[in-house]
Formats: structure tokens, sequence, C-alpha cells
């Protein structure tokens, strides 16, 4: 899917974030500046948090309260070992959460994910659904 716009990518977020059932495990991949974070943003605005919503780069894990449940935004970037997230309480979330992001996920670690993978393009954005494992299989066409 071709987005050529922020307002495309708002779009896009608003109906993945309803469509995806509670619980989901979301990797957001691609490279730096392809807009993970405004991905999240977007999508947490969706399920109704107002708050601000920043990269978690420092911090680890930043939670967003919204009406329809938590949002739990990951960023792994610096993580040498992404499989220290279960130690984490990664696994804690899950049930609870309505959403967990992780930013720069590996597929490898987080098995059962649906990838959302971002690549800047000359006219904005691509972005392409990449179910693993049990991931449930969206389609925003």
């Amino acid at each position: 899917m071709n987005l050529s716009s922020l307002e495309d990518l708002q779009q896009m977020a608003r109906r993945l974030a309803q469509a995806l059932p509670e619980g989901t495990l979301v990797l957001l991949t691609g490279p730096m500046g392809a807009g993970k974070t405004t991905l999240v943003k977007f999508m947490a605005e969706a399920l109704g948090f107002k708050g601000e919503v920043t990269s978690p780069t420092y911090t680890l894990i930043h939670e967003y309260p919204t009406p329809q449940g938590l949002v739990v935004h990951i960023d792994a970037y610096r993580m040498a070992d992404q499989e220290e997230l279960y130690n984490l309480g990664l696994e804690d979330y899950l049930p609870e959460a309505r959403l967990v992001l992780i930013e720069w996920g590996k597929p490898e670690v987080f098995p059962d994910s649906l990838e959302v993978h971002l690549e800047p393009t000359a006219h904005g954005r691509s972005v392409r659904l990449i179910p693993h494992g049990h991931a449930p299989a969206i389609a925003l066409v």
C-alpha cells in the first residue's frame, strides 16, 4: 500500500487500530524516519488517547491509556537482545493491553506478531502488513 501524505498514514492507522484484535503484538519495522513513531501516535489517537506520544528510545516503554484499553509502545532499537523484553514483563502486557507496538521488533524474536513495514518512497511511504505465526492477517485496502 502506498501512502502519499500524513493524512493517508493517519487514515491507515485508524483502520488498522480498529481492525486489530485486543492483545495484538505489532512490530514496526523500516529505516529511521519511515514514520514508526508517527504511526503509533495515530493508532493511539484512533483508540482515544489524548496525550503526547513520543519515542521511548531511552525509557524503553511508554504506556498510553485509552478508552479501549492500554496501548504499550516499546522501542527495541538499543536492545542487543530483544528476548530480554520477555524478562521485563512483555508477556504480562499481552493479555492486558489493547495493543503492544514494538518499534524495531524482530519477527524471529516475536513469532506471533503482525509486522508493519514502513519504507520511505519518492512520493511518501509504502506500507506492508506481514503476519507472522498466529498473528491476524489484516487487509486494509
